[in-house]
């Protein structure tokens, strides 16, 4: 074994453990970054061959892996718009320039365009439910967008169905004048109620139902605008009736037996709105309203947005609607392991990482999205000391090797003094 050998031996292992310390400075620097997967050092032997009695010394390589695929815990906050993934994918995000990158930070807040950034500064990517309910593009980014919470206007809600469930008085008397459907100044109604429904900008439409009895279990149903009603007195309304249907009882249990498929209205500048009248009963009883049901509203602004497991972002109203605003896909390749780290906890695809896979939560082997939690790093402190002690023993050890050989270099040039 040469000298020069030796020296170069105590180098190659200086080298290797600076390396692991290397990592090891990062891991605990970076242990309470959201999302942060710990690095570290892993040694293969470098074997010179040797010749007879001679040996020639080595070294040691050194590969930096990073345990990507390995999940951090989660912690929860009070934040809807944190997000991490609890099983196997990762959020696709990109740049202020538009490249996408995939990372585990969840910690994102709205900016100010109402566009969800993370603390590195990436935005986060999602389908829109603009054209519809999404398809993921299975291999590629095309399709997404960034995800933003902003305001997006008033939403207004056109009433199309309802129900309608009363009793009408079994005793009361078969009209004998004009019926409340002929709009005539003399009709007279033998009971009447008023509904509120929505038009297609959700103003308030008022509906008048008068229900008169017109045989033996048998009645008329008209309804009107009431705006058009006439002053002082319903009839004559200033437009004919928005619909009309006869109600007939069974003469024994008095349970509503025709019509089956309900009433539709058209409400005026809305839509047909069905009103369900399959709970009305003819009993011996006063006029009884048991429930009046209509959907649709006014409109209301975003009171909250929330975002399911599935990766569903949903925009909640004021007046308790709800409508989807986007879909949060993950993505990941077969060898998570592989991908490349780059600054501020994003990785991108390598040869060695596999082809990039898109999927939503929960679907082909991929995590949910769990809202308000966050991933923490995947860094023990106790083992990152240990092997930083370790490391500062054995680079120790590695330059005594040197110095020993030093040593010896002296002693051969000082032979010929």
């Amino acid at each position: 074994m040469s000298l020069y050998g030796m020296m170069r031996t105590g180098v190659s292992g200086m080298n290797a453990q600076a390396n692991r310390l290397s990592t090891v400075a990062d891991n605990i620097a970076n242990s309470s970054t959201t999302g942060y997967k710990r690095s570290s050092t892993e040694f293969s032997s470098l074997i010179i061959p040797s010749t007879g009695g001679n040996y020639q010394s080595g070294g040691v390589n050194t590969t930096v892996r990073t345990a990507i695929s390995q999940q951090g815990d989660l912690r929860y906050t009070n934040s809807g718009s944190d997000l991490a993934i609890k099983g196997n994918g990762f959020f696709v995000v990109e740049n202020a320039n538009g490249t996408p990158f995939l990372t585990r930070a969840g910690s994102f807040v709205p900016d100010g365009n109402g566009n969800l950034i993370n603390a590195a500064g990436f935005y986060l990517m999602g389908y829109s439910f603009a054209a519809g309910p999404p398809a993921t593009t299975a291999n590629g980014f095309g399709g997404l967008e960034r995800v933003s919470i902003a305001q997006q206007g008033l939403i207004a809600t056109p009433s199309t169905q309802g129900t309608f469930k009363a009793n009408l008085p079994a005793g009361a008397d078969i009209a004998s004048g004009p019926l409340p459907s002929s709009n005539d100044p003399n009709a007279v109604a033998t009971q009447k109620s008023s509904l509120v429904v929505y038009d297609n900008l959700g103003n308030e439409v008022m509906l008048d139902l008068h229900y008169t009895k017109t045989a033996a279990n048998t009645w008329e149903v008209a309804v009107y605008d009431q705006s058009g009603a006439a002053p002082g007195a319903p009839f004559p309304y200033s437009s004919g009736p928005l619909a009309t249907a006869t109600l007939t009882f069974d003469a024994t249990t008095g349970a509503l037996t025709s019509p089956a498929g309900g009433l539709n209205i058209g409400v005026p500048g809305g839509q047909t709105f069905n009103i369900a009248l399959d709970g009305m009963t003819q009993l011996g009883t006063g006029y009884t309203e048991l429930s009046v049901v209509a959907n649709g509203n006014a409109p209301s602004g975003i009171e909250s947005v929330e975002i399911a497991e599935d990766g569903t972002v949903y925009a909640y109203y004021e007046n308790g609607s709800f409508l989807e605003l986007y879909r949060i896909p993950l993505a990941n390749v077969q060898s998570p392991d592989q991908l490349t780290t780059l600054p501020g906890n994003v990785f991108t695809l390598s040869a060695e990482s596999g082809d990039l896979q898109m999927g939503f939560p929960g679907s082909n082997g991929l995590g949910s999205v769990v809202s308000g939690a966050l991933e923490n790093s995947n860094v023990d402190i106790a083992e990152e000391l240990t092997s930083m002690i370790e490391s500062q023993r054995n680079y120790t050890a590695n330059s005594k090797v040197f110095q020993t050989g030093a040593d010896l270099m002296d002693v051969l040039v000082n032979l010929k003094r």
